[in-house]
């Protein structure tokens, strides 16, 4: 190509042409962008087919991360956390009659096998082993595990003795029982190993709101880490509907007891911003040595069991204390790179959300899925267009041209028509930029695609200078063209704000008599900020747990320990960057 020539092409894509080689993407975006499966089943569909899926488990296997998670008549593996591919297998036994393929399965490595297994309250379910699970090699290890156990988790010790840990129910606790490794038999009886105690620890109350209104909470999902010599068996609670959905973990010496809640808890928290819901997930290693932590994000309109999966940085700190950081856990977030990262520090790009609750414009509007739908912040509304036919369109003010650097597709279902995992499902599209709304230059181009992307994060080969963000429908994988959020992130013009000013907590008093497990925290409005970031913990230098919050200036924070002191801090976030935080506030 001539230097005359290049002189005729657009500013944007002069700049793609002049990269010599395009960089490693070094960052992803939650919820992950695997090709979830839809609902199987009849009865859940009624108001809408929808993808779902919850309950993930992750773990390294010969050098690969392999992604387990319920009803997708398949898995996933990833040389890195990124590309993910997808392995179709279905593991019921033949003549088995349940919709519940794989539900909440339990992976573990032992020997040279990956093994699974789903839950099943029956002995009719086999445990598989595979040495080569990047295809569908799998054999048999026990036809029929005579250990029934729903939200199984299995876990290996440093001295080979495997132990099953399992339950899900508002009734019953978790239990803990020695499994045979070569017979899979039960050694020994199972034993009680938790229950919940919601009346002491807020965030276990059942309910969106910590109401606890008509149900008891259910405790489920387990899973079993060590590090330095400790047991930490992790917990799902209160209820998977809910945006307070966490991940909390007992401690102890030994694999079956007796264990001690951890004072900060839930270790695994999101509550606010795009994707909510942080519960009944796994804890892993990557190929350096760093902790993550996968669990489940709710949606829950469709239907209560509408969900899907995201990854947080996590880890142990000086003390041994878990924890996953989940603050702007739906932002770019780097993977995986080298050993020794400081998760507690987090793994967050700072690129900002740059179209939050900007002006939008769309070719069309089918009934109340109202375009301001897709740049709201939460995934459980949507814009949806008239039609899926090639051509439908949405647009995306900025306000301000910005430094554009990842853009994240999420699709919504409507008017899907698939159930279970279907094969052949693509997405195609094109996002164009502008800097004045009339001149548009192409930055993405999937018109060719050929894979199945409802959540599709593209992180830019090179920064692109914008104010105005276009996608253009090519083909819907089923259903009409909807997005939940056409994210768009990088840097605006504008400088970060200035700190939160008149930060408080207020929380009843020893004697009042009146519920410790809450807090109702508010603050000055910053007119400079598009939304805050709460902190808190049980120390203040254990400030682990976050909040997101836009278009409000309070917060009602329901998950506090009833008898313990808290400790807050606030920081407001917009375009250009984030605030420095607020002083540590201590609520006694």
């Amino acid at each position: 190509m001539t230097f005359s020539c290049l002189l005729a092409l657009p500013l944007l894509s002069l700049l793609a042409a002049l990269a010599p080689n395009p960089p490693k993407q070094l960052t992803y975006c939650n919820p992950i962008n695997v090709d979830y499966g839809f609902c199987p089943i009849p009865n859940f569909v009624t108001q809408g087919k929808h993808r779902a899926t919850a309950d993930p488990a992750i773990t390294m296997f010969k050098g690969d991360y392999y992604l387990f998670s319920t009803n997708q008549w398949g898995y996933w593996w990833s040389p890195d956390m990124l590309n993910w591919h997808f392995v179709p297998r279905k593991f019921l036994l033949p003549g088995a009659n349940s919709y519940d393929e794989l539900c909440a399965p339990a992976i573990w490595v032992m020997g040279d096998a990956l093994y699974v297994i789903g839950s099943t309250y029956t002995d009719q379910f086999a445990i598989w082993k595979s040495t080569n699970p990047r295809v569908d090699d799998w054999h048999e290890a026990i036809h029929h595990f005579p250990v029934p156990a729903w939200d199984p988790a299995f876990f290996l010790d440093d001295d080979e003795r495997l132990y099953l840990y399992h339950g899900s129910s508002n009734t019953f606790p978790t239990y803990g029982q020695e499994i045979d490794p070569t017979t899979f038999h039960a050694i020994g009886p199972k034993v009680e190993l938790l229950t919940l105690h919601d009346d002491i620890h807020g965030w276990e109350r059942f309910g969106e709101h910590g109401d606890n209104t008509f149900l008891r909470p259910f405790i489920e999902g387990s899973w079993m880490t060590k590090h330095d010599g400790k047991y930490y068996l992790q917990y799902g609670a209160p209820g998977t509907e809910f945006s307070g959905y966490g991940d909390g973990v007992y401690v102890s010496d030994h694999p079956l007891g007796p264990f001690t809640y951890q004072a900060h808890n839930p270790f695994s928290y999101k509550p606010g911003g795009f994707t909510r819901g942080a519960g009944h997930g796994a804890t892993y290693q990557d190929a350096f040595g760093n902790w993550w932590h996968v669990s489940t994000i709710t949606i829950a309109v469709k239907n209560n069991f509408e969900r899907r999966n995201g990854i947080w940085p996590a880890g142990f700190d000086k003390d041994g204390v878990l924890f996953a950081n989940t603050a702007y856990g739906d932002y770019p977030t780097y993977l995986p790179s080298q050993a020794g990262e400081d998760h507690a520090a987090g793994r967050f790009a700072h690129w900002m959300l740059l179209n939050y609750a900007k002006p939008v414009l769309a070719s069309s509007t089918l009934g109340s899925h109202s375009p301001n739908f897709a740049v709201n912040e939460d995934m459980r509304t949507y814009w949806s267009a008239k039609t899926a036919n090639q051509g439908e369109w949405f647009q995306t003010d900025l306000g301000a041209v910005s430094t554009v650097r990842a853009i994240q597709v999420n699709y919504a279902d409507q008017d899907a028509d698939v159930m279970g995992k279907q094969p052949g499902l693509y997405h195609q599209y094109r996002l164009l930029a502008s800097i004045d709304g009339r001149r548009w230059t192409v930055i993405v181009d999937k018109s060719h695609n050929k894979t199945d992307v409802p959540h599709d994060y593209i992180e830019l080969e090179n920064p692109v200078q914008a104010r105005f963000v276009k996608i253009e429908n090519v083909h819907m994988a089923t259903g009409k063209f909807a997005l939940s959020g056409l994210r768009v992130f990088g840097l605006g013009p504008t400088a970060p704000p200035k700190p939160v000013q008149s930060f408080v907590a207020l929380r009843a008093d020893d004697q009042s008599g009146a519920d410790r497990r809450s807090a109702w925290l508010k603050w000055q409005v910053s007119d400079d900020a598009t939304g805050y970031v709460i902190y808190s913990g049980v120390a203040p230098d254990k400030l682990y747990t976050s909040v997101m919050v836009y278009g409000a200036n309070e917060y009602y924070f329901t998950a506090m320990t009833k008898d313990r002191p808290y400790y807050f801090q606030i920081e407001a976030f917009n375009e250009g960057g984030i605030s420095s935080r607020s002083a540590v506030l201590e609520s006694k």
